[in-house]
């Protein structure tokens, strides 16, 4: 078979098919060095050794890779990119392992992070007027939530089983959201034509006293 030539997906090649990055940034900027970090954790790579690490070989973390290669180069680092395969299976589990290690820690910490989510939302329901700025507030921290979840599954390359239950809470964080925007929709709607709580109401005869 001819260099990138593809004749469809192999039986285990995701699991035998890894790069190895080896980096020195010495020399060159310290915009480089960080850069350089940044974008290797944010792959998910697992260090093997200060300035070595490996990730799985795939096409879209490749391509990722290849350009940071150019990047270093053009920029005064140096930079080794070697294609391996780990015939071993009890060293390939072993790095496996460690990849799911990674981001089950990264999930867990949002599995911590949530409750505080759903608590806001049933602290504000119960005092019995969802306000907008209440439910936007709630919006952008869901938001928040689903780009960090995002970013850790776009690692989660050999399916960590905590990433099913962070999926789950996600979705039941977007059902109670939902239903705290609908609150807030017919409090606003009642509000408005004078069949708001009655504290509200006396609050708006109020600032209208002459």
């Amino acid at each position: 078979m001819s260099d990138g030539e593809v004749n469809g997906p192999v039986p285990g090649q995701d699991e035998d098919a890894w790069l190895l990055v080896a980096v020195s940034t010495a020399g060159a900027a310290d915009s480089l060095r960080v850069h350089v970090w940044r974008k290797l954790r944010g792959l998910g790579a697992v260090y093997v050794q200060q300035s070595v690490c490996l990730l799985p070989d795939r096409p879209p973390v490749a391509g990722a890779v290849r350009k940071l290669v150019d990047k270093i180069r053009a920029e005064g680092g140096t930079v080794r990119l070697l294609h391996l395969t780990l015939a071993d299976p009890v060293e390939r589990g072993e790095l496996i392992g460690e990849f799911r290690a990674s981001v089950t820690a990264e999930y867990g910490e949002v599995l911590e992070r949530l409750p505080a989510f759903f608590a806001e939302i049933e602290t504000e329901s119960a005092k019995g007027r969802t306000t907008f700025a209440g439910v936007e507030e709630s919006e952008a921290d869901l938001a928040r939530f689903e780009a960090w979840v995002a970013k850790i599954a776009a690692r989660d390359y050999f399916a960590a089983p905590i990433g099913a239950e962070v999926r789950a809470e996600l979705e039941r964080a977007r059902v109670v959201l939902k239903a705290f925007e609908a609150a807030g929709v017919a409090a606003d709607t009642d509000s408005s034509t004078g069949r708001g709580p009655v504290h509200v109401r006396a609050a708006e005869r109020e600032e209208h006293r002459p």
